[in-house]
């Protein structure tokens, strides 16, 4: 039986133009009232879920069809923080420091890459805001502090470091990248247009891991779906990895099935296709 069920939203549960169907919300609300964890899992920051949590009606402690308040979790920034929407408390929190943004700042100059970061003090931070610092900013709503990187204390903790730019442009640096830079962090390509850089032990499997752990749930009772790079990690830690349509080719090749793709209400069709929104239980699984 499948008792949590992990989403990306960017290419997976949100479409091209950001949206998510009534269709989708209305399953998985079924599917939280019958006692599945729906567990939205992203690179964003918490701030940034702050819409597609009210759509989806998490944060307002429903009740399952037994009458217990529904427990809602999410996974952010690529599995580096995992909290619990209903206490604001985090079951995992897993940074990199100061030192790091100082060595890959200096990278970022010799791949001649723009970069900005996310700090637990200050939320997102930059010297400048360029072309996808302000996409960050937008598909986010969130504000940003410009300071300099120098002044920031090597042993401040950061959550994640993230070159951007033109993809044809972050193709080139991936390609420089030095192969020791793999055994310090976990490096993603989340979109075109942005690299991550967490540390090593954060990724949305490593994410999923700690929550699933957490809610006394085995991988045989999770199902994920992810569309990217970033979502290799959590598609093979569970059960059942979905891979969307419009997915990279690496990831269809190591998921159980393909969804339709995001514009074609896929999360909802392969839950309904699974009956996830019809299950019943007979006590609270959390």
């Amino acid at each position: 039986m499948i008792k949590l069920v992990a989403i990306d939203m960017d290419g997976t549960l949100l479409t091209d133009n950001k949206i998510i169907s009534e269709n989708t919300k209305e399953t998985l609300l079924k599917a939280r009232k019958n006692g599945v964890n729906i567990v939205l899992t992203t690179g964003r920051p918490l701030e940034g879920l702050k819409n597609t949590l009210e759509f989806l009606e998490f944060e307002r402690n429903p009740k399952d069809y037994c009458g217990h308040i529904i427990q809602d979790h999410v996974i952010c920034f690529n599995g580096a923080l995992v909290t619990n929407l209903n206490t604001k408390q985090n079951i995992a929190d897993i940074t990199i420091k100061g030192a790091h943004l100082h060595e890959l700042h200096k990278l970022s100059k010799q791949l001649k890459t723009n970069i900005h970061a996310f700090s637990v003090k200050d939320g997102l931070i930059a010297q400048k805001i360029s072309k996808y610092t302000q996409v960050e900013m937008d598909i986010n709503h969130i504000p940003i502090k410009l300071l300099r990187f120098g002044d920031i204390p090597n042993d401040e903790d950061i959550v994640k470091i993230m070159l951007i730019d033109e993809p044809e442009i972050l193709d080139t640096a991936m390609a420089k990248l030095p192969a020791e830079l793999y055994n310090t962090y976990t490096i993603v390509r989340s979109t075109p247009y942005f690299l991550e850089f967490l540390n090593k032990e954060a990724n949305k499997g490593t994410g999923l891991e700690k929550l699933a752990k957490h809610l006394n749930i085995v991988p045989g009772e999770i199902m994920a779906f992810g569309d990217a790079d970033n979502d290799m990690h959590m598609i093979e830690y569970a059960g059942l990895g979905v891979a969307m349509d419009n997915a990279i080719s690496q990831l269809k090749q190591i998921a159980q099935f393909v969804a339709p793709s995001n514009n074609k209400d896929g999360v909802a069709t392969t839950l309904q296709q699974f009956s996830i929104d019809k299950i019943r239980f007979q006590k609270p699984l959390f």
